[in-house]
């Protein structure tokens, strides 16, 4: 199985999660993606409500999902992520969903932009704020290499 840094709780395909096909439907991916790693975001990188106070946030900029193998009713979804890259501006994700067989069944990227929400506009992140980023990044870095490409880039610093 491929642990990526932050592993969330599994998830239980409910009825409500499939679809007329018979499987988990494709805003379910996306729901899951975006709602397991909220805890990373908010808790460990501190993208909490104080710093939504303080004038600034991430806003989504591009994502990307593939779906590789489907899940249905009452299959079990490993889902864990990592932060791949950060740079003065922004925040690079990856995620990946499995199934009980350690098979990949969905991935997904997040490109985040960090903004001033007074300007409605991509900003610099603070030089104490883009440290404790970097050291994230560092501390919970792959000991391996992905087993699939990347689709998403952001410059490197």
């Amino acid at each position: 199985m491929l642990k990526l840094p932050y592993i969330s709780e599994t998830i239980i395909v409910s009825k409500e999660m499939c679809d007329h096909n018979g499987h988990m439907n494709v805003n379910y991916y996306y729901k899951l993606f975006d709602s397991v790693y909220t805890d990373m975001y908010c808790s460990d990188l501190g993208f909490d409500d104080a710093y939504l106070k303080s004038g600034f946030s991430t806003f989504t900029l591009e994502d990307s999902i593939r779906y590789l193998k489907e899940f249905k009713l009452d299959d079990k979804v490993y889902p864990s992520f990592h932060l791949t890259n950060v740079n003065k501006k922004l925040l690079h994700f990856v995620g990946v969903l499995q199934n009980e067989k350690n098979e990949l069944a969905a991935i997904f990227e997040t490109v985040l932009g960090h903004m001033d929400l007074t300007a409605r506009k991509v900003t610099e992140f603070k030089p104490e704020r883009l440290k404790n980023l970097l050291d994230y990044k560092k501390t919970h870095a792959l000991q391996e290499s992905l087993p699939f490409d990347l689709r998403l880039k952001i410059k490197d610093l």
